[in-house]
This record gives C-alpha cells, structure tokens and sequence, in this order.
C-alpha cells in the first residue's frame, strides 16, 4: 500500500526529471489529487494561541502532562483536555522520561534435588549489624542434597578473594562439589570466581534475576538462620556472632529435624 507521502515523493521524483510533463497529468498517472499541492495546513495557525498559553503557565517551572491541562483548563475554560494533550506532546513540552536499561537475564533454572552427596552446593549472602551499628555479612553454604549447613563465614567485608578462600576450607573438609548454585551477585559474577570455577571444574548454576525461588533451599535455611541466631541474639563482636554460629550449626545438622527429610536431621539422611 502506497501512502500519500509516497506518492508526493513519487510526482516531485518524475517532475524533477521529466518537467515537461504537467502535474496535472502525473497526478492522474499516480491515483492522487492535485489539491493537496494547494493545501496549507491550518492546525499551526490554531494552536499557536493554545501554545502560547502552555508557555505562560509553564514559565521557568517544569511540570508534567496532568498538572499542565489542569493549570491550562483552569485559566482559559474553552480549551479541551484532548487538545491540550496534542499540542503540549507535539511542541516539546513533554518532560524527559529515562529509558530503562534492557537486563540480560538468564535462562530459567529450576531447582531439583540432588540424588547424592556434594552434587550441588546452594551459596547466598546474608547481613546484620552488630550492638554499635557496624555491619557485617555472611556466607552461608548448603548441601542440597540432605540440608546439611557446609559452613556460614562472618565477615565485616566478604569480597571474591574471601568467597573462594572460604570455598577451599569447605571443599578440603567436605569435599568438591560438581556445581554450585548461586544468585548473580557481583561476588560471584567477578572475572576472579569465575576463573576458580573454570579452573576446579566446578559448575556455575546460575539461577534467573529476581527469582530466590530458583535458590529455595538456601533462602529457607537463611529464614531459620535469621530468626534463630541473628534476629534472637545482640552481638557486641564479630567474634560473638562466629562462636553463636558455630554452637547454632551443631544443632542444626545433628539435633533439628527437618520435615522435608522426613523429620530425620541432616546427619541422620546422610547416613540412612
């Protein structure tokens, strides 16, 4: 289909080469009418009057969309909302609106079960605060396979060095891994982590952006670790929280029955 435009742009194509044929005649060969040559819009000539008033109201402020037709509407009642809209769109008077950055994600990774021990590790960071308001994080680490909690490293700062340094303790006690499953945080997406993973032959199981649920087995040990120790206990040190940590965990693998371990503890499932 041929638009309007198309066709205007056709008739001043074949009258720039052949002008010794009338428009008249080249109109007719293109199916197109010979007054919209002679016809001069009369929209700018309306508007001008309802842009002017917008640029009075506005002044020196800036003010969106809403807020313009109510002001404008309110000081010249014979304008309509509509055609406010069209001429404060069409002249610019529209503020910037930022675009939002498009976010690669990754692709969707349900969880599942492992079937044996040290299959696939969950890692996520938690925080708090300690009695005098200094911060500090922590690194919790699970076996999926039995819910057994690996380790949980406190630290007041917990870069990628820190990550693998704790990672190499707990595969030298427990084992390596054949993946570990993680949120896309920048300790774990840094060239460094990522280097040592490549280099242990360990896989990255990335989970999507914005979905904990893909990581559900250690989002539910951070709610029972949360309300058992952190949220349960005020810490004076950093030392108070690793010592508390440590007694917590004990009980979780060997005293705490979990129901979806048929109420066995995490020691008792590995074992049976």
């Amino acid at each position: 289909m041929v638009t309007p435009y198309q066709k205007e742009r056709c008739i001043a194509y074949i009258r720039e080469k052949r002008p010794e044929i009338s428009y008249a005649k080249v109109c007719r060969v293109m199916g197109h009418s010979r007054t919209s040559k002679y016809y001069k819009k009369r929209m700018p000539e309306k508007d001008e009057k309802l842009r002017e008033a917008i640029t009075s109201i506005l002044g020196t402020s800036r003010l969106g969309r809403k807020k313009v037709i109510v002001k404008v509407r309110k000081k010249y009642p014979g304008y309509g909302s509509s055609q406010i809209r069209r001429v404060y769109q069409k002249y610019g008077f529209s503020l910037y609106k930022r675009m939002k950055r498009k976010r690669f994600d990754n692709p969707a990774n349900p969880i599942s079960v492992p079937m044996e021990r040290n299959d696939e590790w969950a890692m996520d960071f938690m925080s708090d605060a300690l009695a005098r308001g200094s911060r500090f994080r922590t690194l919790n680490i699970v076996d999926q396979y039995n819910r057994k909690c690996l380790g949980i490293d406190a630290r007041t700062s917990m870069p990628s060095r820190a990550v693998i340094h704790f990672l190499e303790r707990m595969i030298e006690k427990h084992g390596k891994p054949k993946g570990i499953r993680t949120d896309n945080g920048p300790e774990f997406t840094s060239g460094l982590f990522q280097d040592w993973l490549d280099k242990n032959n360990i896989e990255w199981v990335k989970i999507q952006k914005g979905k904990p649920q893909q990581n559900a087995i250690i989002e539910r040990f951070n709610k029972t670790y949360r309300e058992d120790v952190l949220d349960a206990n005020l810490f004076f040190s950093l030392q108070d929280v690793k010592d508390l940590t440590e007694r917590w965990i004990e009980d979780y693998n060997y005293e705490r029955p979990h129901e979806a371990l048929d109420f066995k503890t995490p020691s008792e499932y590995e074992a049976a």
